[in-house]
């Protein structure tokens, strides 16, 4: 959802986080590690990849395998692909993943089905075959920008990669899709309607919903574990200043996501209210197994906007708690389907260079 939309994810912030990101080292280095002092919530932690920038992993429904994007231009990897990977039965063991899409154009944003046997995802690849240009960030002050593909469509595949199906159609930015846990609805970013928005689709009749109407971007979104709840990240411009801005990003399929803050509803898109009050990037949010609280990611105890970390809060946005201590970036966070691990991306143990590797540790409550 960078994804990406990083802004995530993205889908999002990763193109932009690789020049301050760290390639991968022998754990010696006590200021480059797997784990660092204070993250009692993570036991066992293990690497699971090592090299290039992966991120945006998400569990399927067993827990027995996860689906990523990955990108590294040293195995011809130009821009992000997804990859399944089985996670390691046992803590040691290797990491063994394969990539399922067909290397056209970007993807991003991919889903497991609840069958196990197909996952959702965005790509660019019916606009090109190439990897889509980033934009020249020197024409906006060299502030942080992120494209809104106009030839992101969202469509269905086998677990061997073969498309079985195209769900969205409309033109522009249709990208950043989970799902309900019962699979029966996708929350998922359009600018179908001139704005950035969240919208449901029912996944049986492929029936679309608006469910946000407040100018700015809205994305990264999640059901709660009983579905009854969402929560995404918004970016809402205020000023005239701001306002003018997101306007003038957006008719070239812009958009600068440098501040956020988490958002909390009701499935159905009622009772919209954010619980984050920040200021800076608070970005990434996922619900915990209970339904209780929220993680998500942010940068806002920093001056400079850098570095990245994992902050835990209950639903009402209370009980701020910071969960990850890497002095890099620690993001997209999400919790195995039984609750007892949680994955991440991070610049940890990576030696300075600039890549962005996958973490798995048991969760300490």
């Amino acid at each position: 959802m960078k994804r990406p939309l990083l802004i995530i994810s993205a889908f999002i912030l990763l193109s932009i986080l690789s020049s301050f990101s760290v390639q991968f080292s022998v754990q010696q280095n006590p200021t480059d590690s797997v784990q660092y002092a204070n993250e009692k919530h993570f036991k066992n932690i293990q690497q699971l990849t090592f090299g290039g920038d992966n991120a945006e992993a998400y569990w399927s429904y067993d827990g027995k395998y996860v689906i990523f994007q990955r990108t590294n231009p040293k195995e011809g990897l130009n821009c992000d692909q997804l990859f399944i990977g089985k996670m390691p039965e046992k803590f040691g063991d290797p990491f063994k993943y394969h990539m399922v899409s067909s290397g056209k154009g970007r993807t991003t944003c991919s889903y497991f089905l609840p069958d196990g046997k197909h996952f959702i995802f965005g790509s660019t690849h019916l606009g090109a075959d190439t990897c889509p240009p980033l934009p020249d960030r020197s024409k906006y002050g060299n502030k942080y920008i992120w494209p809104l593909y106009d030839s992101y469509d969202i469509f269905m595949a086998d677990t061997n990669g073969k498309i079985v199906k195209q769900l969205t159609k409309t033109k522009g930015y249709d990208a950043e899709g989970t799902l309900s846990h019962d699979g029966k609805k996708m929350i998922f970013t359009s600018v179908r309607d001139g704005d950035i928005d969240l919208y449901i689709m029912d996944m049986k009749t492929e029936k679309v919903k608006r469910i946000t109407n407040t100018l700015g971007y809205d994305g990264g979104a999640w059901f709660s574990p009983d579905d009854k709840k969402i929560v995404w990240r918004a970016s809402r411009p205020k000023t005239k200043a701001e306002i003018d801005e997101y306007k003038s990003l957006l008719k070239e399929n812009l958009v600068a996501p440098t501040h956020m803050e988490v958002f909390i509803a009701n499935a159905d898109g009622t009772d919209q209210h954010q619980i984050t009050f920040l200021e800076q990037a608070n970005w990434a949010p996922n619900f915990t197994p209970d339904g209780k609280n929220i993680i998500f990611c942010s940068n806002h105890e920093y001056k400079y906007g850098f570095p990245f970390n994992m902050y835990l809060t209950d639903i009402n946005g209370k009980g701020l708690e910071k969960i990850s201590r890497d002095k890099g970036f620690d993001a997209f966070p999400m919790f195995s389907p039984d609750g007892k691990k949680i994955l991440f991306s991070s610049n940890r143990n990576n030696g300075g260079g600039h890549d962005t590797n996958l973490f798995v540790a048991d969760w300490v409550k």
